[in-house]
């Protein structure tokens, strides 16, 4: 009886011990997993928030784009972590704010001052520029029946890549500006102008 006890003993020991070397792969990995996590909410960290702004006009006319800047680290973004075809958030995390304090055109798209989402729908040849009137919703929460207007986007030629986010308002004079939104090797423009 005492051998095949200690029989017994030994293959339970051997069998943990196998268990227990499986799991170090295992746990190395989620580690790896975690260092881009903060460790007190176990969830990934927010790209950093960044802000385009512009002010223009004779008046007090001005617009503001709050979002979170996601960077390349390595992905395929076009096509890939960005699918042709699919409505985009334009950014990271929470949805991509647009405020203006005065009446505007995006495009030839009539937008009241007031507040709004920037979407995008990325394709391979085409782009559009998505305004929808519902605010303060976590990126990926996109309901099109709340869709001020679409709009197409013009490319411009990028020369190497853009490793993080951007946008940006550029060519900008005393009524019209030009709203960019870079990333990898991708520069998406649309014209705005005030009313």
């Amino acid at each position: 009886m005492p051998f095949r006890s200690t029989a017994r003993t030994l293959t339970f020991a051997t069998l943990a011990l196998i268990a227990a070397s499986a799991g170090v792969a295992p746990l190395r990995a989620q580690a790896n997993k975690m260092d881009n996590m903060d460790p007190s909410q176990g969830a990934p960290l927010a790209s950093p928030a960044r802000h385009a702004q512009v002010s223009f006009g004779s008046g007090p006319a001005a617009i503001n784009i709050s979002y979170n800047s996601p960077s390349i680290r390595g992905r395929k973004i076009m096509g890939g972590l960005v699918p042709y075809g699919k409505i985009w958030r334009t950014g990271a995390n929470p949805a991509t704010t647009l405020v203006t304090t005065a009446d505007i055109h995006i495009g030839t798209l009539a937008v009241p001052a007031g507040t709004y989402t920037l979407y995008t729908l990325p394709g391979q040849q085409d782009w559009l520029l998505i305004v929808n009137k519902q605010i303060g919703q976590w990126g990926t929460e996109y309901h099109q029946d709340k869709d001020l207007g679409r709009v197409p986007m013009q490319a411009a030629t990028r020369t190497s890549p853009q490793e993080s986010m951007s946008i940006s308002f550029e060519n900008t004079t005393s009524d019209a500006t030009q709203l960019h939104i870079r990333w990898e090797n991708t520069d998406r423009y649309v014209p705005i102008t005030l009313k």
